[in-house]
């Protein structure tokens, strides 16, 4: 057995030196990066590519089914409510909102005596809210949209919410975004005809993915100043805040479901200081997946009981359209997966294997079979345009979603299953 090495206390101050000193180095090193990757991080998340493609044009949708909601259900009073039959609130000779003294928000304040002036900006704002819907031509109809919806909406300050806030806010700021790039008319066409680009690539992407910060930043905003206001309250701290409301008149438009809610008082409890944690706690829950989940079903949840039980549908859908924003785009196309490979094996079974493949099916499974000598041959040279080499790819798997493995073609070989090799790379 050899004898153990005893360290003298000078060799051991010096190694404990050595190792401190590497620490300190290693940590300043870290120190000093930490801002070169920050801003390595930022220009690569904001430059490279749009994120959020499908959200922010399901937030278009919705936005447009919000707006045509309203303007329906009213349809019948908008005179009454909106038009010549509210000239006794005072509106006309004393302006409320300074948006009606702007010329390009006062069509609406200027025809409120004009039934006939009044209800034909009535319908033409209808008809834009389904071109939004619709996704058509969307950077010359958002624009007219937004300024017609503000000069209708704060006509009348008296019937508006902060709901009509959250929609004026984040339509200003869809006009710089791509809220038009999937599930929509304007994608179509782009398919069809390319994309004729005004700005840079990086600008576009700068400008977009801008917007997501700052949709994200103002949801946050209204959330934890809400949840910190509501904490103030003696209501809210005492657990029950939302008795209150369900019981009157007003919001309590579904006995039936607010008994149902108010009856039993611990939930009363968990439902009030829930919702306060939740809005509380909802920017730090975003920054994980596992935890982004629980706040998406759980906020959205809130607003679906909001709109449900306290009959404040336009409100809840805003908030729920902004929401969307946060749902990654692998999320999306995951779904448009299952949902078309569950219609792919439907079909074939009711069909059999023998069936004919429409076009379209048909086109998808030949385009992979394509070489790569052919592939490199149609590549643009030069500087890259990713929306017209990349996008319509992404696009085109959009329209027909990329088969499961248990669709696509296989090949045994040493009791494996294989991708069959082609030209072109999976999609992933």
């Amino acid at each position: 057995m050899s004898d153990k090495v005893r360290l003298s206390p000078q060799q051991w101050l010096r190694t404990i030196g050595t190792m401190l000193a590497g620490l300190i180095r290693d940590g300043w090193k870290l120190l000093i990066s930490l801002p070169v990757r920050g801003w390595n991080f930022a220009e690569s998340w904001l430059l490279d590519s749009k994120k959020a493609r499908y959200g922010i044009s399901v937030s278009r949708i919705v936005f447009g089914v919000t707006g045509l909601g309203l303007l329906l259900t009213n349809f019948r009073t908008r005179l009454y409510s909106f038009g010549s039959g509210s000239v006794w609130n005072d509106e006309v000779a004393n302006i409320k909102s300074d948006f009606p003294k702007i010329w390009i928000f006062s069509s609406f304040h200027n025809a409120i005596t004009n039934d006939a002036a009044y209800t034909a900006l009535y319908i033409l704002l209808m008809l834009l809210a389904v071109l939004v819907i619709l996704g058509w031509r969307t950077k010359i109809v958002l624009p007219i949209y937004f300024v017609l919806w503000v000069s209708f909406i704060e006509a009348n300050d008296m019937i508006g919410d902060q709901g009509d806030n959250m929609y004026r806010i984040a339509l200003f700021f869809f006009l710089f975004a791509d809220v038009s790039g999937r599930w929509s008319l304007d994608a179509r066409r782009r398919r069809k005809n390319g994309t004729q680009r005004i700005l840079p690539r990086e600008i576009s992407n700068l400008f977009h993915n801008l917007v997501l910060v700052i949709l994200t930043a103002q949801v946050s905003f209204v959330y934890v100043s809400g949840a910190l206001y509501k904490a103030g309250g003696t209501p809210w701290s005492g657990g029950y805040a939302i008795y209150n409301p369900l019981s009157t008149e007003r919001f309590g438009t579904w006995p039936f479901l607010t008994e149902l809610i108010t009856t039993w008082a611990p939930l009363v409890a968990f439902l009030t200081v829930g919702s306060m944690i939740m809005q509380m706690c909802f920017p730090l829950m975003l920054l994980t997946r596992p935890t982004r989940i629980i706040a998406l079903i759980a906020i959205m949840s809130f607003h679906i009981g909001i709109g449900v039980t306290m009959g404040l549908p336009w409100f809840s859908l805003t908030m729920i359209a902004i929401d969307f924003i946060f749902i990654r785009d692998r999320t999306w196309k995951g779904l448009l997966d299952r949902i078309h490979g569950g219609y792919r094996e439907a079909r074939s079974e009711v069909e059999g294997p023998d069936a004919p493949r429409d076009a379209e099916s048909e086109g998808a499974s030949e385009k992979p079979m394509k070489t790569g000598k052919s592939t490199q041959k149609k590549a643009p040279t030069g500087d890259r345009d990713p929306e017209k080499t990349d996008a319509p790819a992404e696009e085109e798997r959009e329209l027909v979603p990329t088969p499961t493995l248990a669709s696509r073609p296989r090949t045994r070989a040493s009791g494996s299953t294989r991708i069959r090799k082609t030209g072109t790379a999976p999609a992933s």
